[in-house]
């Protein structure tokens, strides 16, 4: 159990760091035919897009996108609750 668990932490601080510096990218460069911007894109992608989906459901608009921030957020809870059950 405590190489599953591990593994899973080690999985999802790995995607929280790709959140960070997609986000980060995205303030820096945004030059959309950089390879290491594809490929954040392309691994990301997949968990930010439901979070842009519920923001635009629940009417919040701007020029602000909060999807990494409530992915992170939800990331944290499923660690935490990963962490109390293994």
């Amino acid at each position: 159990m405590y190489i599953l668990r591990e593994t899973i932490m080690r999985f999802i601080s790995l995607i929280n760091f790709l959140i960070i510096v997609r986000a980060l990218f995205s303030w820096f460069s945004r030059n959309y035919s950089n390879p290491i911007y594809n490929i954040l894109y392309q691994l990301t992608e997949p968990i930010l897009a439901p979070f842009r989906l519920l923001q635009e459901k629940l009417g919040v608009k701007g020029m602000i996108d909060f999807s990494p921030i409530l992915a992170i957020l939800t990331l944290d809870i499923v660690r935490r609750v990963i962490w109390t059950i293994l």
